[in-house]
């Protein structure tokens, strides 16, 4: 035990260096434990798509959902999202919703607010488009 203290005294910075991953990785795992939004993988979301019929919303800019986009997914792009303008959604409270970006990151920020806006089923694609295209998975383009 006396090295550990011996260590942590001759390296400070390098300790408080681990203290702070540390931290930063039970924060995450406490965070996703918490969280009302579920990050999905591709098969996941496949199947939410197929058995609960889901409903697909890419945050993405209009001219990237014009590139190519999941099938019969819905463009809100995220401006409008973070404005809480999800009228053309608003009927499919109740069913579940994927949220889609390019990586899966600002699509949990916008699943937030639909959550807060009384959303019941919003899960988070985890890998984003990119994710699902280097799946191979299919895209349709507008």
């Amino acid at each position: 035990m006396h090295e550990y203290i011996d260590f942590l005294s001759n390296n400070k910075l390098l300790s408080l260096a681990w203290i702070a991953i540390a931290f930063m990785l039970i924060n995450s795992f406490i965070q996703s434990k918490i969280s009302k939004i579920k990050s999905i993988t591709n098969p996941e979301a496949v199947t939410l798509m197929n058995k609960e019929d889901a409903i697909v919303v890419d945050i993405r800019s209009a001219a990237a959902f014009k590139k190519s986009h999941i099938l019969n997914a819905k463009n809100i792009p995220f401006e409008k999202i973070d404005k809480d303008n999800f009228l053309s959604i608003e009927k499919y409270k109740s069913k579940p919703i994927i949220m889609v970006c390019d990586s899966g990151v600002r699509s949990a920020g916008a699943a937030n607010k639909l959550i807060s806006a009384g959303f019941e089923n919003v899960f988070n694609l985890s890998s984003g488009m990119n994710g699902w295209i280097s799946a191979s998975l299919p895209t349709t383009l507008k």
